[in-house]
């Protein structure tokens, strides 16, 4: 008779690993794009051009410059963190719906040919995705939920706020409220 090994069961900083590659991958692209000839923001979201929707997917990994992935980075590593303490699987659905949503919504909203890139609309999904986790689940999932919202809100309410009504030129507000609006979709 052989004994079935029993698994080993997950490290528990191991369900951050997705959001810590996610965001490995977008300085690995900003470095090459750094290095290399040319540039890959092309690849970006370009609104009403059907050869554009690939940024859908691509958009989020390319930023504008070092500064703009600077910004996006300590944001994006917390709040997806936050998404992916429910599990890989979880942080991924969510990223996807985010993208997606974020992603058409921008592409319809936006001015023909307007060119985004960036993974801000993540940010903002994530956000949505934390706040409306309020009101999933038990009792005690809501008031854990209520209490990391309370905090988040505290840290980036304003700057998401701003990040939707405020913007500067050249920052996609529409990326912004549409990411959100995917986050606060999942269940």
């Amino acid at each position: 008779m052989t004994a079935t090994p029993t698994p080993r069961p997950a490290h528990p900083l191991g369900r951050f690993a997705s959001p810590v590659l996610l965001l490995v991958a977008m300085w690995g692209v900003q470095f090459a794009d750094a290095i290399l000839p040319g540039s890959f923001t092309g690849f970006g979201l370009r609104s009403w051009d059907v050869s554009g929707l690939g940024g859908i997917v691509l958009g989020p990994l390319l930023h504008a410059n070092w500064q703009h992935l600077i910004a996006n980075s300590v944001p994006f590593l917390v709040l997806g963190c936050l998404v992916a303490v429910e599990g890989a699987r979880r942080f991924w659905a969510v990223t996807a719906i985010v993208a997606v949503v974020g992603g058409l919504g921008t592409w319809i909203v936006n001015a023909p040919g307007t060119l985004t890139v960036g993974a801000s609309g993540l940010v903002f999904g994530y956000f949505g995705y934390v706040v409306m986790r309020v009101f999933a689940g038990g009792v005690a999932h809501r008031i854990l939920y209520a209490v990391i919202a309370v905090v988040v809100v505290a840290l980036y309410g304003g700057s998401m706020i701003a990040g939707v009504f405020g913007v500067a030129e050249g920052i996609s507000w529409q990326g912004h409220l549409f990411g959100a609006v995917g986050g606060g979709s999942p269940r």
